[in-house]
């Protein structure tokens, strides 16, 4: 999935995809645990089925009393062998700094190149 296969509303996301055999768009709300699903016969009908997913995912919760899955919290678990985490640590105890600030360096390094 590209950048250009996701739509926003909201601060949802939600994916964009099509089924030839079906002539068929469909997506779901990304990024969130619940799952909420859309479709639609045209691209257009779709941003639209997708925007009403997000106001009726976001109306549901509201009814039941529910806070709503945040797509992006600050916060996800990263795996990595034991060795890697443990130099990592060490560089992280050694230049005065913790694990999540390197990784939060080395992951701005990595998306803005600084």
């Amino acid at each position: 999935m590209t950048k250009s296969d996701l739509i926003c509303y909201k601060n949802y996301y939600g994916s964009v995809h099509f089924d030839p055999q079906e002539e068929l768009f469909f997506g779901k709300i990304e990024f969130i645990r619940d799952l909420v699903n859309y479709e639609a016969s045209e691209a257009k009908s779709l941003v639209k089925a997708f925007h009403e997913a997000v106001d009726s995912y976001l109306e549901d919760c509201n009814n039941l009393a529910k806070t709503p899955d945040k797509p992006f919290k600050g916060s996800f678990n990263v795996r990595v062998d034991p060795e890697l985490h443990k130099e990592v640590s060490l560089y992280a105890l050694q230049h005065g700094d913790t694990l999540n600030g390197v990784v939060r360096k080395a992951l701005n390094i990595f998306i803005k190149g600084s």
